[in-house]
């Protein structure tokens, strides 16, 4: 046929389908996204007797036409083995050598990214998609290697040396198991690919934004560093995923698995740390930093990332309603591991009874009627925890010691931020991504080996935590049920132990505010004074789609009245015999005048001071007892 004949032939021929270079992997279930990858094209012009242009004239979409009408597509492009060329009538080793060599000359996103599978001690073998790992294997990421769960308790506890890394990979295995229960479950949620996705990166990335020595950092260093700021690791964590997503350039990483930006990024944003306003404006930051709050307190639906229909989402990760979340259930398992506590509750069992039902208009995840008691023991393991190991008395002065090594070193301490041009202290480092990036425990470290002579009192400090040389502990009380102590009240504290000077005791040591430290413990079970088996709902056998409120007094009498209480530990920076004995009159002495609980060696301590209050003495505390039973029989 003639050329001209070709182009005739072209002119009459029916228009095909451009083919876009399909995404890896699909990850969203909707039908109608294959409509947006096509669109007419007029044929080309160079045709040989209807059969296309020669091979030596073939280009990418030109070939790839033949490949897409055949179904071969995705990470099935670099898989093509000699018989599937053979079925694209592509026989001669010229035309599949063509092929191959047009498949690795397009710009997909590593199109033969497969699972990757990853042995935990926790959880055993688990996979994680592709996207998950593109993330891990980032240096925002990678720095949690170097960043303790459990901060201080690891000079407690020899064996807590596990990281945020781990924990991170477990809560975003973990998040992916719940919603894929769900998906299984109940396919009318409509929970695609995309959503499961997204929750698994929230899991992935939720703990991002921890600095050095976890809590100790937002707990205890930002709030004396910066007593203006209000700031938790929960924003920190939004705009270093912000920052690593930017700096990796993951954006059409994303897009190619199926992401639909920036919503998605909303919406796994609004996972890790509430509605939008609650972490993008500081008018509103309290929102976050104070604890949880209802979502409808903030607005009629205040979530952009997804719509009412699927609020169920949000409570996966970090679950602002009741406190029930994959993050937990990790920390649970593994911490209980590291410790060599026993682990009482068992994810697995909730998983297998998670249901969503209605609830007021809203979807909320429920479970069986029958679990109610384990939920209880799961908020008594939480308690315990903190109890026995995250607010150990050692533990939690070991953290107060190197908090003020690094408020003494902060002024001294230079870390270079945002391309070279600024330098960062440990306190301001918060404010800049590329600095936070570099500050893990290290940081430890770097202090304590350094040549500057500035930091010759924070080194001190840290020489004594390593010589266990530590401030010595005094006692532990708690104020009266009708009492609590409010964080404006903290600083005034040493003072009032400093000037609780016992009469008639011969103390040879003079202490003063200085010399004490008084750290006060709220104890509760994740929602201050509330019940959080309140906040939620259950279905039953019968019914399975209708949710019902399971009150305290319908589970046991035996479980707790009161579910929160304060601590209030007095520690010594003098730790001379002397020293500690003043110091111990004092905060019995101090004890009796704010009419807190006796400590328990009380007695010991201080065989002098303690008979001087009447309802201290056993005799009297038991006949309390009594009348307190007696009226509540009545």
């Amino acid at each position: 046929m003639s050329g001209s004949g070709s182009r005739a032939a072209a002119a009459t021929a029916p228009k095909r389908a451009r083919y876009r270079p399909p995404h890896p992997r699909r990850h969203d279930d909707d039908d109608d996204n294959d409509e947006d990858e096509v669109e007419e094209e007029e044929e080309d012009d160079d045709v040989e007797d209807g059969q296309g242009p020669e091979p030596s004239r073939w280009d990418a979409p030109q070939l790839l036409r033949r490949v897409r009408g055949n179904q071969v597509t995705g990470a099935k492009l670099p898989c093509l083995d000699k018989a599937g060329l053979e079925k694209l009538r592509l026989s001669s080793r010229d035309e599949q050598q063509q092929l191959l060599s047009c498949i690795r000359d397009l710009s997909l996103p590593n199109p033969v990214d497969k699972m990757k599978v990853f042995n935990d001690p926790i959880h055993g073998h688990f996979d994680l998609h592709p996207l998950l790992v593109r993330i891990i294997d980032t240096p925002q990421f990678q720095r949690l290697r170097y960043i303790k769960q459990l901060g201080g308790t690891y000079y407690v506890f020899p064996g807590a040396s596990h990281n945020r890394f781990e924990h991170s990979l477990g809560v975003g295995y973990l998040a992916g198991c719940l919603v894929r229960a769900l998906q299984e479950k109940q396919p009318e949620l409509q929970i695609s690919n995309r959503d499961l996705l997204c929750v698994q990166i929230a899991g992935l990335c939720h703990d991002l934004g921890h600095g050095p020595f976890s809590h100790m950092f937002d707990g205890r260093f930002i709030p004396q560093a910066r007593p203006d700021k209000k700031w938790k690791h929960e924003v920190a964590s939004i705009e270093m995923f912000d920052h690593l997503v930017s700096a990796n350039k993951l954006e059409a990483v994303m897009e190619s698995y199926g992401l639909v930006l920036p919503e998605d990024l909303d919406f796994i944003k609004e996972q890790i740390g509430g509605p939008t306003e609650a972490w993008s404006e500081d008018a509103s930051m309290r929102s976050l930093v104070d604890g949880h709050q209802e979502d409808s307190a903030l607005s009629p639906w205040p979530y952009q990332g997804r719509p009412e229909e699927k609020s169920f989402l949000y409570e996966i990760v970090a679950n602002k309603r009741n406190g029930i979340d994959v993050d937990k259930w990790d920390y649970f398992a593994r911490d209980c591991h590291h410790l060599g506590i026993q682990n009482t509750f068992d994810y697995k069992r909730f998983i297998k009874f998670a249901r969503v039902c209605d609830v007021d208009k809203k979807k909320h995840i429920c479970t069986r009627d029958k679990e109610v008691g384990n939920l209880y023991d799961m908020f008594h393991t939480r308690n315990s925890l903190h109890r026995r190991a995250y607010q150990h008395k050692v533990g939690n002065i070991i953290e107060t010691m190197i908090t003020d090594a690094f408020l003494k070193a902060d002024p001294f301490v230079q870390i270079r931020g945002a391309k070279g041009q600024e330098t960062f202290r440990i306190s301001t480092a918060i404010d800049d991504m590329e600095a936070y990036t570099k500050l893990t425990d290290h940081i430890f470290l770097e202090i304590l080996h350094s040549s500057d002579p500035n930091l010759a009192e924070a080194q001190e400090i840290l020489h004594k935590v390593e010589r266990r040389e530590l401030y010595k502990y005094v006692g532990e009380t708690q104020p009266s049920h009708d009492r609590k102590i409010w964080p404006e009240e903290y600083d005034k504290l040493r003072r009032e132990v400093a000037a609780s000077s016992p009469t008639g005791i011969d103390l040879k040591a003079k202490l003063t505010a200085e010399d004490f430290i008084v750290d006060v413990i709220n104890m509760d079970y994740g929602m201050k004074d509330e019940n959080p088996i309140d906040k939620v709902r259950f279905y039953c056998k019968s019914n399975e789609s209708q949710a019902i409120i399971i009150t305290k007094d319908q589970v046991s009498q035996f479980l707790p009245e009161r579910f929160a209480e304060q601590l209030i530990r007095v520690y010594c920076k003098k730790t001379d015999d002397e020293s500690l004995f003043a110091a111990r009159h004092h905060f019995v002495e101090w004890c009796m005048k704010n009419n807190f609980t006796k400590p328990q060696d009380g007695d010991i301590v201080a065989p002098t001071l303690t008979p001087r209050k009447p309802n201290w003495n056993r005799s009297s505390a038991l006949q309390d007892g009594k009348k307190a039973r007696t009226r509540l029989y009545k």
